[in-house]
């Protein structure tokens, strides 16, 4: 399937995945329409904690994790909970998501995330270089801190998985995290310290950026939602079919996050996705400076200077992407992030709810439909969206040409479940 002049791709869903697959296809010959029914970068790329995390080798699901369920159902402010009323439906993945969590299941997950977190900056500095918003991407590392010593040490299984594939992470005290933080609170116990990650300033702006670059190179951006696919050839569908009328393609590419898991179904892929509802804050004037991102240890999320402010997010809620947001659910993150960093002001900060598209196994879909040659999908990275969009690009464009990608493609196959 190798691009020719003139052959049409649609990509459906202009989040940072779609927006970087789209970019992607048209660096390599594609004419590519990009169609959401917002603006690009509005879902979850607009809120995400904006960290771009390189040594991501564990699913949400460790061994371990079937004990916490009662308190994720009981505890509506805990960093992973479940709303009572959306238990039934999650049923089914709640099971795959257990199944993950098996010690043989977490390793040969552990792979497959660990091969795409080393290609994380290979493939985005193309991206971001070209659209001239290397401003936005800042790599000075990152780190985690801690302050209550039980949590501290449940960490280390996870860092000794790093290691364990290749990545660089170093555990540290409470006076060399000081030193990479002075702002962090006296009583910290330890922590560690990741020096190959970063983070963006601006998500909102980086995915911005990357769709005007691919609009000054000839791309279209629809605002229409897609419904259907029709004119179905050999390949697969000709035509994609939105509430703006239909658009023709030769290939097409669903990466609309969230709401992907219909327009899979109608591509012939039934795939377990469902939501993990995440929550942000923008303290405005912070008070504190801030050189890099962190992870709030003890409470489970996110603390990300950026050109805004200082953001706060994170933590998983499984209610579907019906539901109404608890706005609640903020005030542990205030109240760990306060601890961890006194001086931080809390005052003026904006509140946003995110629906991320989450798998059971913490393993996003990537690779063709099983009914329909010219149909890919990409989709379901979780809180990783950001991490993994410029590689998840780069393996639609392998796939789109027919070419072997540079990794084994199993893992993330739709037709794995």
């Amino acid at each position: 399937m190798t691009a020719a002049p003139g052959r049409k791709a649609v990509v459906v869903g202009a989040g940072i995945v779609g927006v970087c697959s789209a970019f992607t296809l048209q660096r390599e010959g594609w004419a590519v329409t990009l169609v959401d029914p917002d603006e690009p970068g509005q879902g979850c790329s607009f809120g995400n904690a904006g960290v771009l995390a390189n040594t991501n080798v564990a699913p949400v699901a460790m061994p371990g994790v079937l004990a916490q369920v009662p308190g994720m159902l009981m505890d509506p402010m805990s960093p992973l909970t479940i709303r009572w009323s959306y238990l039934p439906r999650l049923m089914p993945w709640l099971i795959g998501f257990l199944r993950a969590s098996t010690p043989s299941r977490v390793e040969a997950i552990s792979h497959a995330l660990a091969n795409l977190s080393r290609r994380v900056f290979e493939d985005l500095t193309p991206l971001v270089e070209e659209a001239g918003a290397s401003d936005l991407v800042l790599r000075r590392g990152y780190i985690g801190v801690y302050r209550n010593p039980a949590k501290l040490a449940g960490l280390r299984a996870e860092l000794a998985l790093k290691r364990q594939r290749g990545m660089r992470v170093e555990e540290l005290g409470p006076d060399e995290l000081r030193q990479l933080e002075p702002a962090l609170a006296r009583d910290i116990v330890g922590g560690y310290h990741i020096p190959d990650a970063g983070h963006t300033v601006n998500p909102l702006a980086l995915t911005q950026r990357l769709v005007a670059a691919f609009q000054r190179r000839g791309g279209i951006v629809r605002r229409a939602r897609v419904l259907d696919f029709a004119e179905f050839g050999d390949a697969g569908p000709r035509s994609v079919v939105t509430d703006a009328g239909s658009i023709p393609c030769d290939l097409v590419v669903v990466a609309a996050g969230s709401y992907s898991r219909a327009l899979a179904a109608r591509l012939g892929a039934d795939v377990p996705l469902d939501t993990e509802r995440g929550y942000h804050t923008v303290l405005p004037r912070p008070g504190i400076e801030l050189r890099m991102a962190m992870m709030c240890g003890d409470g489970g999320f996110a603390i990300t200077p950026m050109a805004t402010g200082v953001r706060l997010a994170g933590t998983v809620e499984f209610g579907g992407v019906e539901a109404a947001p608890n706005f609640q659910r903020l005030d542990p993150l205030r109240k760990h992030a306060k601890a961890l960093l006194p001086g931080l002001d809390m005052r003026d900060g904006s509140q946003w709810m995110g629906r991320r598209p989450s798998m059971p196994d913490s393993v996003p879909v990537i690779g063709r439909s099983p009914r329909h040659r010219n149909a890919l999908l990409a989709f379901g990275h979780g809180h990783l969206g950001l991490t993994y969009a410029a590689v998840t690009g780069r393996l639609v464009a392998d796939l789109a040409a027919d070419r072997a990608p540079a990794l084994d493609m199993t893992p993330y196959d739709p037709a794995r479940f």
